[in-house]
């Protein structure tokens, strides 16, 4: 007998839609029911609640919800509930509607279509409001557009940080971090058996920059790049490498004829005059080459630069080719510069003195300290052995400074010993004058005032010298140090630049004393400047000072200090000592009228001849 199928009482019935209302009440989902024939709507409580109807009515007509969605949704809703009426589907839709008040809201809509036993088809479904959803994911979509904006905007700049930081800002060029990366990756490229650099300085450039301002230089280079890279093949790099330097780097080429040719295009182009403003500004550029010949070299840029260097020595809008006598004389100044570094550090550096007479009365009117370096091989050695080297890699300043302390110690050394110092001139590098710790440099010495004058030995005022020069100089002044022209006469200074700084003293340059004896133009040339200074407060000291005809015919002019071979060699600080103590004076010839040319006490078996050259 079959088993019967157990059917649910009324009151399970009941339990269950209980239960149903009481879950759809909590989810406050809606129920609504949509007949397909009689177009006819029934809507739960929980609808009325969703679109605030204010009303409880079980049927409802369409208008009602129609009527209530947003006026961009409602076509696009209807049309979506058609198409599900259409194919008899299930309808799936979202809508914003309007409420009563104003709010708007959005609404997700679920059904299936249904056919009841009587044959009646309709749409079962429900709606719920997923406003607060769709406002998340609205901010979520916001924020991640946020982000995406943020890590688009991140890596354009870091792009652009890269290209800043590989790239030349004024003229678009690669820069010498771009240039080095690149020659590393192509000297590692077995593929390139050749490589080369043509380095470039731009003739006068300087002058532009100063008789135009900065804004014709920076014309000028712009102008170059462009010049510089429509000469060379597209492969190679052209790249700024420095204020008025720039290089091209070229792989693969011809041979040495093709290198020369390119040489010879970028000077020509180079040579055209560039227009800024009203102005026609003429340039020109000196090139250095090298490249490896068939060697693995990654030294061609140090190269390059040391033919520059020979080209633009050699004179203007020259191309030189790196030689292995450059590379000697390369590694000869390196080392040199090397040993003058340690010998300062060492204590090598010392001063010698060369005395200086009163015109008149024949006394020791002051010391010139000279810089002299103790080799520990070579011996003694003047300046023409290591000054050009020490400008060149920046000691000047130093060995200023060194001079100045040593100077100081042996005056309180003499001083310790009774005798009566003079003033002592020492030499001031334009590197020095310009220092922004000189000053305080010198107030920690303690440089007694009145004692020391400073002789300014560069090309360092002009017609118009620079503010800040004669700010320090002032200050130098203010110190109690005198300030001294060195050389006057030999074309480095000019009487503008003269009356703008009132030195204490200027010193007579040694070829316009050499023939002031024998030339009546000489003669006169001295004379002139002797009344210019004189004019100006400004004592006159002549170097040079070789003959005692030399020194009758200044005393004559009104020369006020004498200093030269025939009065004194430089001597070291321990000589000096003897000469100023008390008993150490000597006189050992006498000039015209039976006055005293000067005293000196030579070393033991003479002086050699290095220490003739001054600073």
């Amino acid at each position: 007998m079959p088993k019967k199928t157990p059917t649910r009482s009324e009151q399970e019935f009941q339990n269950l839609l209980r239960r149903l209302e009481l879950a759809l009440d909590a989810s406050q989902i809606g129920v609504w029911e949509h007949d397909v024939r009689t177009n006819q709507i029934l809507w739960d409580a929980q609808m009325h609640r969703l679109y605030q109807t204010g009303e409880t009515m079980c049927v409802v007509p369409t208008s009602m919800w129609c009527d209530a969605i947003h006026p961009e949704d409602r076509q696009r809703a209807v049309q979506e509930f058609e198409e599900a009426v259409a194919r008899r589907g299930a309808y799936n839709s979202e809508f914003r509607i309007i409420l009563p008040s104003g709010a708007i809201r959005h609404l997700r809509s679920r059904a299936h279509f249904y056919v009841s036993e009587e044959g009646a088809p309709s749409f079962i479904g429900a709606e719920w409001d997923v406003t607060a959803d769709v406002i998340l994911n609205a901010e979520l979509k916001n924020q991640r557009q946020v982000a995406e904006a943020r890590a688009r905007a991140l890596e354009e700049s870091n792009a652009r940080i890269e290209y800043a930081a590989e790239h030349d800002y004024l003229t678009g060029l690669p820069n010498r971090r771009l240039f080095d990366r690149r020659f590393t990756e192509l000297h590692a490229d077995k593929s390139n058996s050749m490589l080369a650099i043509l380095h470039l300085g731009l003739d006068q450039f300087k002058q532009i920059n100063d008789s135009y301002g900065h804004a014709a230089g920076d014309a000028v280079l712009r102008a170059a790049a462009l010049r510089i890279t429509a000469a060379v093949p597209g492969s190679s790099l052209v790249a700024r490498v420095g204020g008025d330097e720039f290089v091209v780097l070229l792989w693969n080429f011809a041979g040495v004829d093709e290198l020369t040719r390119i040489a010879a295009d970028v000077q020509q182009r180079l040579r055209k005059k560039i227009r800024f403003g009203q102005e026609l500004l003429q340039s020109g550029t000196s090139i250095g080459i090298s490249w490896n010949t068939g060697r693995r070299t990654r030294n061609l840029f140090a190269e390059s630069d040391l033919a520059l260097y020979q080209a633009k020595k050699l004179g203007l809008n020259r191309i030189e080719f790196f030689t292995r006598q450059l590379q000697d004389e390369l590694l000869g100044k390196r080392r040199l510069a090397e040993e003058l570094k340690r010998g300062l550090e060492r204590g090598e550096i010392v001063p010698y003195y060369q005395v200086q007479y009163d015109a008149r009365t024949r006394a020791i009117s002051g010391l010139e300290a000279l810089a002299r370096w103790l080799h520990p091989e070579r011996g003694l050695l003047s300046p023409a052995a290591f000054l050009k080297i020490a400008e060149e890699s920046g000691l000047s300043a130093d060995i200023d400074e060194t001079i100045l302390r040593k100077a100081l110690d042996d005056r309180r050394n003499w001083q310790d010993r009774g005798a009566a110092v003079p003033r002592i001139a020492v030499n001031i590098s334009s590197a020095r004058l310009f220092d922004p710790a000189l000053l305080d440099g010198l107030r920690a010495m303690e440089v007694p005032p009145s004692e020391f004058a400073f002789e300014l030995v560069e090309t360092i005022f002009l017609d118009d010298p620079d503010e800040r020069l004669l700010s320090n100089i002032d200050q130098i002044k203010q110190m109690g140090i005198d300030i001294e022209i060195d050389d006057f006469g030999s074309g480095h200074a000019s009487l503008i630049g003269l009356a703008k700084l009132r030195p204490t003293r200027l010193k007579l340059d040694r070829q316009l004393v050499t023939d002031i004896v024998e030339s009546e133009e000489q003669h006169r040339v001295v004379s002139s400047i002797i009344d210019i200074a004189k004019a100006l407060n400004v004592a006159v000291i002549a170097e040079g000072v070789e003959t005692e005809g030399h020194a009758e015919a200044l005393t004559q002019l009104g020369c006020d200090m004498l200093q030269g071979y025939a009065l004194g060699y430089p001597m070291p600080a321990a000589e000096i000592g003897k000469l100023i103590s008390p008993t150490g004076r000597i006189p050992v010839k006498s000039g015209a009228g039976g006055r005293t040319l000067g005293v000196t006490i030579p070393a033991p078996g003479g002086l050699p001849d290095t220490i003739r050259q001054k600073l």
